[in-house]
């Protein structure tokens, strides 16, 4: 079976490299940019296509005749992909979960101090040649309600519980060994002054936070996403940040990737962007590599 990792750019193929180890099965690079018209002629031959963060379209998929495997590098392969129906076309994607729970935990972490702090609004003041000194929200005593609570939402809640925070969850399945205490949804909106994603996407949890349940969030709360922008409805999420519902938003991820800079939430000042750099670090991206090759060592073994 040959392997391509069909969007290795320069950033990833030193990290793939250090990632490699003696025994391991060939995997072509192709860090040539590519439209998804060309996936046809690009996967000709290739039974494995290792994607970082690309989009797949079915229509194209299904013109892939030898494609086997589709190695998704991360859990949000729903964000760019149709994974049921390419399932339906025999093919398997994979994903990859708990390479990087501290890397998006500290992100996450990052973003609730700097949109409490209003940090990148000042930075963005002080350049344009403005100094004033805007007033933050201190987070000790305030509640975090986290969305989520699997490896990254529990690693979340490790740190803030030990900041001062007052830590409760909601999550889809029971767990016994929360640690925190379990909420419903609507009472974790209502009560919480942060508010933290950390859920997988798929077509439950896809729109979780419409119109209604933005309606019920604490007045003047912070909303942090560093899982997928589809949780979230963006034109109910800038209504609620226009009339201050919430007063800040700390986001990694957006529905649309790369953010256009026209986009409304590209204009806003109490918004903080990062271009989904969230599990990005040297340490979690290597192990994130490690674990696609061994994947692909698994589907080509004899």
């Amino acid at each position: 079976m040959k392997s391509l990792f069909i969007d290795c750019n320069d950033q990833l193929a030193p990290i793939f490299r250090r990632a490699g180890q003696p025994g391991d099965p060939p995997i072509t690079l192709n860090a040539v940019p590519f439209e998804p018209q060309d996936l046809p002629r690009l996967l000709d031959g290739y039974a494995v296509c290792l994607d970082d963060h690309s989009y797949l379209p079915t229509e194209s998929i299904a013109q892939c005749s030898s494609l086997k495997h589709i190695v998704f590098l991360g859990t949000g392969a729903a964000s760019y992909m149709d994974v049921a129906a390419i399932e339906r076309l025999g093919i398997t994607v994979h994903t990859i979960k708990g390479y990087g729970d501290r890397a998006v935990a500290e992100h996450t972490i990052a973003l609730i101090w700097a949109s409490a702090r209003d940090v990148a609004r000042m930075d963005r003041d002080i350049r344009a040649g403005i100094w004033e000194a805007r007033e933050g929200a201190q987070l000790l005593g305030k509640t975090l309600g986290l969305v989520g609570l699997g490896g990254i939402g529990s690693e979340v809640a490790r740190i803030a519980s030990r900041m001062g925070m007052e830590v409760i969850a909601w999550n889809r399945t029971p767990r016994a060994d929360a640690g925190v205490p379990l909420v419903a949804l609507d009472d974790l909106l209502s009560r919480s002054d942060v508010i933290s994603l950390h859920l997988t996407l798929n077509d439950e949890t896809r729109g979780i936070l419409g119109v209604a349940r933005l309606k019920r969030v604490k007045s003047g709360a912070i909303l942090v996403n560093t899982a997928r922008g589809a949780l979230i409805d963006e034109a109910a999420l800038i209504a609620a940040l226009k009339d201050g519902t919430i007063r800040h938003a700390g986001l990694d991820v957006f529905r649309d990737e790369p953010l256009n800079p026209d986009h409304a939430l590209a204009g806003m000042e109490n918004v903080t962007l990062t271009a989904h750099a969230g599990f990005l670090t040297p340490e979690a991206s290597v192990t994130l590599m490690r674990r696609a090759i061994d994947i692909v060592k698994g589907i080509v073994a004899p």
